[in-house]
């Protein structure tokens, strides 16, 4: 996950060895701790799927879980990379 903030407006995209998609619908919810990011993508490698996340980010660790569709939640987790 790469995520962006330009002049207030944060994007983001998702990169695979197989794809590149970007992040839609982002959202952030902050309070005097940590904050709390929602994101939807879409994959269609192996196969189309729908993915909502919702984690939080706590200093340089985001932990959390996604979701597609009727399928179970995953966990998510990870760690700032300095580039």
């Amino acid at each position: 996950m790469t995520f962006q903030d330009e002049q207030g407006v944060l994007s983001g995209f998702a990169a695979s060895r197989t794809e590149d998609v970007p992040l839609r619908d982002l959202r952030v919810a902050t309070d005097a701790q940590e904050d709390h990011v929602m994101w939807t993508q879409t994959i269609t490698t192996p196969v189309r799927l729908e993915l909502a996340f919702d984690v939080t980010i706590d200093g340089d660790r985001m932990t959390g879980d996604s979701r597609a569709g009727r399928l179970p939640r995953s966990t998510v987790t990870g760690v700032r990379r300095v580039p």
